[in-house]
């Protein structure tokens, strides 16, 4: 998880920095925990969180781009994160910790 240096560390279920490049993954949305609407949508933010760090150090992964959009709005890097062809936000939505990225946030309260 992320302190105040954020050079490769997990600042939420869906966001990452890796080597000084942030990076949010674009299949997924997950839960928020900096500003959670509701406590359960803070709990499971946290478990999203947790899990990920988990996956990212689990083996080496791949970055892929995906549509024509490099970055968001944020300047956060756009990528699906895979590992031997299988999308890391495929796992945390199976898991119940995400949802596949419509285009727009769905509130989780």
């Amino acid at each position: 998880m992320c302190g105040s240096v954020r050079r490769t560390c997990v600042v939420d279920g869906d966001t990452f920095w890796l080597d000084g490049v942030k990076i949010r993954i674009a299949d997924i949305d997950t839960p928020e925990i900096s500003e959670p609407r509701c406590d359960y949508e803070y709990q499971l933010g946290m478990r999203a969180t947790h899990r990920l760090v988990e996956l990212l150090n689990g083996g080496p992964f791949e970055l892929r781009t995906i549509g024509s959009r490099d970055e968001d709005q944020y300047g956060r890097k756009l990528r699906v994160v895979t590992r031997g062809g299988r999308s890391l936000g495929d796992q945390l939505v199976s898991e119940g910790l995400a949802r596949t990225w419509t285009g727009r946030r769905e509130p989780w309260c």
